[in-house]
């Protein structure tokens, strides 16, 4: 697979729930202040899984998930 980018956060949106960090098995997010932060992004495995569960849609991913072979 070829992927590319991190997810991105719109801070005015983040409500501090932390599903987004409950779900990422990589841990590549944390709360700071109640509001989503990456870290260590080269880490993401580019699930889109914190995508899915964030209600108030401050969690994009616009990466393109490309499997070849």
């Amino acid at each position: 697979m070829i992927m590319a980018e991190a997810p991105v956060i719109d801070c005015t949106k983040c409500n501090g729930c932390g599903l987004c960090v409950n779900v990422c098995a990589y841990n590549v997010l944390i709360l700071v202040d109640q509001v989503v932060t990456i870290i260590e992004a080269e880490q993401c495995d580019w699930c889109a899984n914190c995508e899915a569960v964030c209600a108030t849609g401050a969690i994009a991913c616009p990466f393109e998930i490309i499997i070849q072979g």
